[in-house]
């Protein structure tokens, strides 16, 4: 007989979670009890990852455990907030130690970095699945939220994108990489860095955000419709990795055809999900304050287009042609 669902909490989360000052009551009741300090608000996001459809039945379940709090605490930084406490629901087979073991080592690896402390959860029997809910703080009136775009901001965005996208290839045996470089890409689809410290420096500075999860365009479309705003992108600054521009030819000879202007490794870059960077927009007249600001961040940051007035996003080639850009990200359903 395997463990209980109380032996597998008590040994494997209750024990390894940090324990913050303002939690009176966590693990072990019906419910917690968490105290939010006077003058801030409470931000929630949810994420649910399910087996074989956000990750392989098969990953490494450190892997898991780690990108199941990445992608919340991701959600948290195009808020601008703060994290504070989590939630999880772990659904299992059955109660696999070592797995359990392994997840743990994963999620908390993460959690201690940015103190969020587990605060309570369930588990439970059926099909490999994982929902974390991450809870933070932010001071009123202060949140990055997809509505606020104006014309003539300006378009930025952390770190490269597409590498993800390309981790999924390797993963799926469809792109064969370089052993030199085929954990760069892994690295990026499994262990994303959620840019907290980022998206709490654009309070007061970024009109609107959002973090890439279903790919650049997906997600600036969902800032465009949100701010009833369109966009043009500069197609050849968008920020891609050493690692991808030396698979760039390999990624065009795999399409069978290009029914485009731009070609299928940029194509791939603007439309894969998973990168977890963070896509904002600054006014023109803020500008060289935030310029200043972006040195102390932990990744580049690239400008990358402008908002217009025209509904729709479009690119422009390094010779001001200009085409509509239809490419669309990761479907849901």
């Amino acid at each position: 007989m395997g463990p209980s669902e109380f032996d597998l909490i008590e040994r494997f989360f209750s024990q390894r979670t940090i324990h913050r000052g303002d939690v009176p009551l966590g693990i072990g009741d019906d419910a917690a009890i968490l105290t939010v300090p006077k003058g801030m608000e409470l931000v929630a996001a949810v994420d649910t990852l399910v087996a074989d459809v956000h990750f392989p039945a098969g990953a490494h379940p450190s892997d898991v455990g780690y990108k199941a709090l990445a992608v919340n605490l991701s959600d948290l930084a195009a808020m601008g907030a703060e994290p504070a406490w989590a939630t999880l629901a772990l659904t299992m087979q059955r109660g696999d130690e070592e797995w359990v073991k392994a997840f743990g080592d994963g999620f908390f690896s993460l959690a201690d970095q940015y103190k969020v402390q587990l605060v309570g959860g369930d588990t439970t029997r059926g099909p490999l699945s994982v929902t974390v809910q991450m809870l933070g703080l932010l001071p009123p009136e202060q949140a990055l939220c997809r509505h606020g775009a104006q014309v003539g901001d300006l378009i930025y965005v952390t770190g490269t994108v597409g590498d993800a996208g390309l981790g999924l290839l390797i993963q799926q045996n469809q792109l064969a990489a370089p052993q030199s470089i085929r954990h760069h890409f892994l690295e990026r689809l499994h262990r994303p860095k959620p840019r907290l410290k980022e998206g709490q420096a654009l309070r007061g500075l970024a009109t609107a955000a959002i973090d890439i999860s279903d790919g650049l365009a997906a997600d600036l479309g969902h800032v465009l419709h949100a701010s009833g705003v369109g966009a043009t992108l500069s197609m050849h600054r968008i920020p891609l990795s050493e690692a991808f521009t030396g698979m760039a030819s390999e990624v065009d000879r795999m399409a069978s055809q290009q029914d485009s202007l731009w070609p299928p490794h940029l194509i791939t870059a603007l439309s894969a999900g998973d990168d977890y960077e963070l896509c904002f927009t600054i006014p023109p007249d803020r500008r060289t304050v935030f310029e200043a600001l972006v040195r102390g961040f932990d990744c580049d940051v690239t400008l990358v287009g402008e908002i217009d007035m025209e509904t729709g996003l479009r690119g422009k080639t390094s010779q001001g042609d200009v085409v509509a850009v239809t490419t669309s990200g990761y479907q849901h359903f």
